[in-house]
């Protein structure tokens, strides 16, 4: 975690253009195979903020886990069936490959038990494929193994020098209340702003694991900071509106999260409960 100062909240002050050109940067270091995989396991960042003031509080701070720090660019990494052929030999290589394909497949599914299983055996086999790690970090978590998830995913954390399922893991240590990993984890994603939606997914992980500590007006600067109404909304600026609208109502500022919900209930009146938090503000 790298450069501090004003730099960094100009960078946060404009995620959108910013996020833009690193995304394209990612992208063109890290070869990803099963497109539609890839959205699919993006998509976990979201289901990490659904759990937002779910967790126990914790009064007694842990320690940090030790993680080195990123490298300047994520890993340019071969494609699963090509690592799996290097560790394993053509044949059982290939069949290897179809076995993370059947385990995608399970994931799709809702089978976590399932898939976890198929990934446990192939990590065993060939623990250096960052789409197995990956998936069953995400498959532990699911599972409600938020201490397993946590370890799997700083593995894939390290295979890879990506920052694309921070979000999951600092829930994975909100959900433990390991708040100092969960603040590690945000500067971390900010500082290399991945993309806007996945920096507004990590945000809302800090804001939550803030909120959990009942810090709830650093939780709402959090959210604020940076945060103008967008003209076109997309389903990141969505929830992040849901989520200062909610703190602004459990701090007490409640004309704010009555106008926040009223903008939410004019352009996604299905979102959650918009509509009845609305109705409820008068």
């Amino acid at each position: 975690m790298a450069r501090r100062g004003a730099g960094r909240f100009d960078r946060e002050e404009s995620e959108d253009r910013a996020g833009r050109d690193a995304r394209r940067a990612e992208q063109s270091t890290r070869v990803r195979p099963m497109e539609a995989g890839e959205d699919r396991l993006r998509s976990e960042a979201q289901r990490a903020v659904e759990r937002a003031g779910t967790t126990g509080r914790r009064k007694r701070a842990k320690p940090p886990i030790d993680r080195p720090p990123l490298p300047v660019a994520p890993a340019r990494l071969p494609e699963p069936e090509a690592m799996f052929v290097r560790a394993l030999g053509e044949r059982a290589g290939r069949r290897a490959a179809s076995r993370l394909d059947e385990a995608a497949r399970e994931f799709d599914e809702d089978h976590f038990d399932d898939a976890r299983r198929i990934l446990a055996s192939l990590d065993q086999r060939a623990p250096d494929v960052a789409e197995v790690v990956e998936l069953m970090g995400l498959s532990q978590y699911r599972l409600g193994r938020y201490h397993a998830a946590a370890k799997t995913l700083e593995r894939f954390r390290r295979l890879t020098g990506s920052t694309e399922q921070h979000p999951v893991l600092a829930d994975c240590y909100r959900a433990q209340g390991r708040w100092v990993d969960v603040d590690a984890l945000w500067e971390e994603l900010r500082e290399r702003s991945p993309s806007a939606a996945l920096v507004t997914e990590g945000r809302l992980v800090a804001a939550g694991a803030l909120a959990d500590q009942d810090r709830i007006a650093e939780a709402v600067h959090l959210l604020e900071r940076g945060w103008t109404v967008p003209k076109r909304p997309r389903p990141h600026h969505l929830r992040r509106a849901y989520s200062l609208a909610d703190l602004y109502e459990r701090s007490g500022a409640t004309p704010r999260a009555r106008e926040l919900f009223g903008w939410l209930r004019r352009h996604s009146p299905d979102l959650a409960d918009v509509v009845q938090r609305f109705e409820s503000l008068g």
